[in-house]
C-alpha cells in the first residue's frame, strides 16, 4: 500500500490527542497514512491554514467549522466535520479573587449556586463601571456558547452585565495572571495550569452545563473530503482506533507522555494526565476531584457527527449573534456534519453505527439503548444543567423559550 500524506493542522489541547496517536502510534500508517501535524496557537490561524490549502483537515472548535460553512467573518466555504474528536474536556476557571468573592470551595460547584453568586458579584461589578470579563478561545467556539448558556441560564447577562473577550488557550493563565480577565472558558490543560501556577481556581467542568456537549471535530473542505474520499474514509478509521486505544487504562501514562512533548501540548504530563483520567485539581495545591466523563472521546459513539449537536451550535449563533433564525442557514449548519462518511468509513468494523443522524439533546437522564444499523448503542445522561432539552426540528420554538 502506497502511503499518502495528510496535513492536519491542531491547537496545543488534550482534544487533539487522537491525530496525535494515531501518528505516533501507527494506527495512521496502518491504514496507509502519513499524518504531517501543524502546530499553531490560534483557531484563526488554523482555519486560515486549512481554507488556504496549507492542511488538508484540522483539529477545530466545532463552532468555527460552521460560522466558516455559513460565511460569519469571511465568504462561506462549504465544509465537512466526518468525526468528533471528543466531547466537552473544558472549565470555567475563575482568578483567585473571583473565586474567593463568590465563596468557592474546595471541589467543583453546583451551576446554580456558583451562577447565584456569580452574578451578586457582577451585578455590583456593573453597578460600579468595572465589568467583569470572561476569556473564551474564539467567538465562534463551543466555550463561549457553552459559556453563554450558563450565563444566561442564571441570570446573568452575557455583554451587558459581563465582558466576553477571545484569549489563545496557551495564554489563559497569563491573562489570568496579569489580571485582564477574571474568568476563562477553556480546554485542558490550560485550566489545570492555571490552578498550578495558582492564579486560578476551577469552578465548573463544562459537562455540568451539557453533559455531553460537543467539543472538538475534525473538520475540511467540503470539496477535500469529495476528492480524496478514500483517504479521508482511512483517516477516520485511524482517529477511531486512536480513540479505543486513548481510553484504555492501561495507556494513559503514555498517551500524557507523547502528548506532553514539545512538539505537541509542551506542558507538564501531571496535568494531561489528570484530564485524561477524570481527575481535576480544582484549587492550588489541593487534591485532585475524580468527576466521571470530564472528557468523552469514545463510548457511546462518541465520535458520530450528530446533526443535531450541529443545529444546537447553530442556534446559540443565532440567539447570540442578533441574526435570528434562518430556515437555510439551519440547513447548512446541519449538513456540515457529515455521519454518511462515518458510517462509510466504519461499516464492518463492528463500531456501533447509530441509525439515525439527528436525535432530541439534553432528554436522557439515564442511559438507554438507541437504534444501530450496526453494533450495540447505549446512549448515556445528556441533560443540560437547566433541563431544557432541544429538538433540531422546532429550533424557533426553542430559542422562543430561552431566557
Amino acid at each position: 500500500m502506497s502511503i499518502e500524506t495528510m496535513r492536519i493542522g491542531f491547537l496545543p489541547l488534550v482534544d487533539a490527542a487522537l491525530p496525535i496517536l494515531a501518528r505516533e502510534l501507527g494506527f495512521a500508517e496502518e491504514q496507509g497514512l502519513a499524518l504531517d501535524l501543524v502546530r499553531d496557537v490560534t483557531w484563526a490561524t488554523v482555519r486560515d491554514r486549512l481554507l488556504y490549502g496549507h492542511t488538508d483537515a484540522a483539529h477545530m472548535v466545532a463552532p468555527l467549522a460552521i460560522a466558516t460553512a455559513l460565511g460569519h467573518d469571511r465568504p462561506a466555504t462549504a465544509m465537512a466535520v466526518p468525526f468528533v474528536l471528543g466531547l466537552n474536556g473544558n472549565a470555567i476557571t475563575f482568578s483567585i479573587a473571583l473565586g474567593e468573592a463568590c465563596g468557592l470551595g474546595d471541589a467543583l460547584g453546583d451551576p446554580h449556586a456558583v451562577g447565584a453568586a456569580l452574578r451578586a458579584v457582577a451585578v455590583a461589578r456593573r453597578d460600579a463601571g468595572r465589568r467583569l470579563r470572561f476569556g473564551v478561545v474564539h467567538r465562534y467556539s463551543s466555550h463561549n456558547y457553552m459559556l453563554r448558556y450558563w450565563l444566561a441560564g442564571v441570570g446573568i447577562r452575557p455583554d451587558a452585565d459581563v465582558e466576553i473577550v477571545v484569549t489563545s488557550p496557551p495564554f489563559a493563565a497569563d491573562a489570568l495572571a496579569a489580571g485582564e480577565v477574571d474568568g476563562i472558558c477553556v480546554g485542558e490543560p490550560w485550566n489545570s495550569i492555571a490552578v498550578d501556577r495558582g492564579v486560578g481556581r476551577i469552578a465548573l467542568a463544562t459537562a455540568q452545563i451539557w453533559r455531553r456537549g460537543v467539543e472538538k471535530v475534525l473538520a475540511m473542505r467540503a470539496g477535500v473530503a469529495d476528492e480524496r474520499r478514500d483517504a479521508t474514509l482511512r483517516l477516520i478509521r485511524a482517529l477511531h482506533a486512536a480513540a479505543a486505544h486513548f481510553v484504555r487504562p492501561d495507556t494513559v501514562e503514555d498517551s500524557a507522555a507523547i502528548l506532553a512533548r514539545p512538539a505537541y501540548l509542551d506542558a507538564p504530563v501531571d496535568a494531561i494526565l489528570r484530564a485524561i483520567t477524570d481527575r481535576i485539581r480544582v484549587v492550588p495545591g489541593g487534591d485532585p476531584v475524580h468527576y466521571p466523563d470530564f472528557m468523552f472521546q469514545y463510548r457511546e459513539a462518541a465520535n458520530f457527527p450528530w446533526r443535531s449537536q450541529a443545529a444546537w451550535l447553530y442556534a446559540q449563533m443565532a440567539r447570540w449573534d442578533g441574526r435570528g433564525h434562518d430556515a437555510a442557514a439551519a440547513a447548512v449548519a446541519a449538513a456540515t456534519f457529515r455521519p454518511d462518511l462515518y458510517r462509510a468509513a466504519l461499516a464492518g468494523s463492528g463500531a456501533p453505527l447509530p441509525g439515525a443522524s439527528s436525535k432530541l439533546e439534553g432528554a436522557l437522564g439515564e442511559p438507554i439503548g438507541a437504534g444501530s444499523t450496526q453494533g450495540r448503542l447505549v446512549l448515556g445522561n445528556d441533560r443540560f444543567f437547566d433541563g431544557r432539552a432541544f429538538d433540531p426540528d422546532d429550533i424557533p420554538g426553542y430559542l422562543a423559550g430561552l431566557p
